[in-house]
């Protein structure tokens, strides 16, 4: 029978909690999201379902299309002096905010500030650390904020002076973190700004509602610069983390895009790669666990060494995962022109066993039992439970799963508290420096507690090397220390980005390798 029906059927009762109570009128287009936000703030937020809302809501100097290219945005020109170091940015006439403010270059000014102040606490200000002083601002080190880079010349210019040349900095500037901020609603509405009625925004869509669990419905922004090429004039966004519950969503006709492999039930992954409305392709994004390297006994490397050889993950991606992930053990993913990345760990038990012991823990004995963090969705709990079995089967060791909500998982991981965790990277630009700034000491995003000085030396010179072949050579050596030598996270595989949509219905999406699919590209070719 075909699986689209059989789960329908099957589970048609399943949806009558909120899919047709006629509480809300139907929107243009609903998109399955995976989980609730755990903010719209542009600077706060650090996960990808947040990402996708808020790049709806804001835009860049820069803006990525479908095809996840990298071009105008807020800005519609800009000249990058011979050196690379200084990019002058020239405000589009006429850009607005929702309200009908004009948005300047002074906007943008100050909102990278607010990004960068040690108080706003934001794990992607790194994202800013290529200007000049960003990164001593952000750590308190520099008061000064007129000694970084960031300089408004007029409301419509923006200079913006680099500490080295950085290959991938308009690709940053289309980040959210990098996205204008209204700052006189935050300083009118405290936590409150991001809030329906109160959010002021410069991007395709404003936000009409925010229901916490059932939806967030995105309004088409009449003062965005390009309003006149948005074609869905609505747009529900569903946070359903339930993988069975999201699949009858989009079966029902109550959804028309699902974004996430995870909202797609595992089972009927092989039935459903044959069925016309399945889409899938390669992108920038590897699934890892971390250690908490402060906590013994993973502040020993042999420990967890011991731990990634001992992994088969042939298993999570054959019985578990089911879409053609390859499994890996570079943190960096293929596809990245000019950059080969080390093979990392692969599988030996033996070697496992023989490291273990000599961290003191022959077969397992006196090795404390340890927890193993995940957000709690389908997949990541069948992984963890296959995890918790080889770890018992190979190396007698003793694992307790914990899963979390999303929002507390992601308070945990950054307080690191957990001793192990699931944890997942989508590349932020098409730059393998996206991968190994992560691990950086002290980055928002390592969140392991680890740091070396070498790597850090490497991942930092690289930046500042003009030369690609010279500077690919150094990120491979610090991506070496990353997973083949301290093992601060295990790689295990390399997602592939799996979509649900009718493509002879549904125009404006392209698969990618950043996995970037904005709202504004997309109509329907035929109204479904």
């Amino acid at each position: 029978m075909n699986p689209r029906r059989l789960l329908a059927f099957a589970l048609a009762a399943s949806l009558s909690f909120t899919a047709c109570t006629g509480r809300h009128s139907r929107a243009d287009f609903v998109l399955l999201n995976g989980i609730e936000p755990e903010s719209l703030d542009p600077a706060i937020i650090t996960g990808q379902p947040e990402m996708r809302v808020v790049q709806a809501l804001f835009e860049g100097l820069t803006a990525r299309d479908k095809n996840g290219e990298t071009g105008p945005g807020m800005a519609d020109t800009w000249t990058i002096s011979p050196d690379g170091l200084t990019y002058t940015f020239h405000i589009r006439d006429g850009a607005s905010w929702s309200n009908g403010e004009p948005l300047t270059a002074h906007d943008f000014a100050a909102s990278w500030r607010r990004a960068l102040e040690p108080a706003t606490a934001s794990d992607y200000a790194e994202m800013l650390y290529p200007i000049t002083g960003a990164e001593a601002y952000n750590k308190g080190d520099l008061t000064d904020f007129s000694q970084v880079g960031i300089h408004a010349t007029d409301p419509s210019r923006l200079v913006v002076t680099l500490r080295a040349p950085t290959a991938y900095f308009l690709h940053l500037c289309s980040f959210p973190t990098l996205s204008p901020v209204w700052l006189p609603g935050i300083e009118k509405h405290g936590m409150d700004w991001i809030k329906p009625g109160k959010l002021v925004c410069n991007g395709a869509y404003t936000l009409g509602a925010w229901r916490i669990n059932d939806r967030i419905r995105l309004v088409k922004n009449p003062r965005y610069w390009r309003a006149d090429s948005v074609a869905l004039g609505t747009v529900d966004v569903l946070p359903i983390a339930h993988a069975t519950t999201a699949f009858n969503f989009f079966a029902l006709g109550q959804a028309h895009l699902v974004l996430d492999k995870g909202n797609i039930p595992p089972m009927l992954l092989g039935e459903l790669a044959h069925q016309p409305y399945f889409h899938s392709a390669p992108i920038l994004a590897t699934y890892f666990y971390r250690f908490n390297v402060t906590r013994p006994p993973f502040n020993d490397p042999r420990v967890r060494q011991a731990i990634a050889l001992a992994l088969d993950k042939n298993y999570f991606v054959q019985r578990i995962t089911c879409a053609g992930e390859p499994v890996t053990g570079s943190f960096t993913p293929p596809g990245l022109s000019g950059y080969t990345p080390p093979q990392g760990l692969g599988e030996n038990v033996a070697l496992a066993r023989r490291l273990l012991a000599e961290a003191g823990y022959p077969e397992g004995r006196g090795f404390p039992s340890f927890s193993l963090l995940y957000n709690k969705t389908d997949q990541d709990e069948n992984v963890a439970t296959a995890f918790q079995a080889q770890m018992k089967e190979r190396l007698g060791l003793r694992v307790e799963l914990r899963n979390q909500e999303w929002k507390v998982y992601l308070n945990s991981m950054s307080r690191l508290e957990y001793d192990m965790c699931r944890a997942s990277w989508v590349g932020d630009y098409p730059d393998p420096n996206t991968f190994l700034d992560c691990f950086i000491t002290g980055r928002g995003n390592n969140r392991t507690g680890w740091s070396h000085a070498t790597y850090d030396r490497l991942v930092n010179g690289a930046n500042r090397e003009v030369d690609p072949a010279r500077r690919y050579a150094m990120l491979a050596e610090a991506e070496k220390i990353l997973v083949e030598q301290e093992l601060p996270i295990i790689p295990i595989f390399h997602f592939v980005g799996i979509q649900l949509y009718d493509a002879t219905k549904l125009g404006g999406f392209e698969p990618n390798l950043v996995d970037e699919h904005p709202l504004r590209e997309m109509y329907w070719k035929q109204k479904p």
